[in-house]
């Protein structure tokens, strides 16, 4: 049984090829809710809740494909939601007892391994920023915790699809 609530949000992350390999990776240690935010590819929005998809039908289309090229059906199994704006998104998450973690390389970040012991509660989200840029510094005061992975090799980052996975076997370990 899953103890830890884990929701992870993917902002501005340009490339559909991630964020299917975030999708199959999300599914895998069995995350709550996929959150895309501002320009990151999303399926299809199937309303439920209300929500309506108003891309045009082929740009719809066409991210589909794309995701499921490297989600291998996660996109259909794990509970996603898109929005444009991801300040708000935070405050409402740390208002029901979310800890927010950026994944990020900064002067205040902490080694991975030491985040588990920081959580405010039972609930993390993790941030995940643009693929070059990272998550930008006033979304980085938001964060309740920065926490960077280990680098052993000349490369400063992994990739966002393999940092976040190396994220989340570190929240579940």
């Amino acid at each position: 049984m899953l103890t830890m609530q884990i929701v992870v949000i993917a902002h501005n992350i340009r490339s559909v090829l991630n964020v299917g390999s975030i999708f199959r990776t999300c599914e895998g240690f069995g995350v709550r809710k996929l959150w895309l935010t501002g320009y990151t590819p999303y399926p299809e929005i199937v309303g439920g809740d209300g929500a309506s998809d108003s891309r045009l039908p082929h740009l719809r289309a066409r991210a589909m494909e794309a995701i499921a090229k490297t989600a291998l059906g996660a996109e259909k199994m794990v509970p996603f939601g898109h929005r444009e704006e991801v300040a708000g998104l935070l405050e409402e998450l740390k208002a029901e007892g979310f800890t927010v973690v950026g994944l990020e390389q900064d002067a205040r970040s902490v080694e991975l391994s030491g985040v588990r012991e920081r959580l405010l509660g039972g609930s993390v989200a993790i941030l995940l920023g643009e693929e070059v840029a990272g998550i930008a510094p006033e979304l980085r005061e938001q964060c309740d915790i920065l926490a960077e992975i280990p680098m052993f090799g000349c490369k400063e980052s992994f990739n966002v699809a393999v940092a976040a996975g190396v994220a989340l076997y570190e929240m579940r370990r």
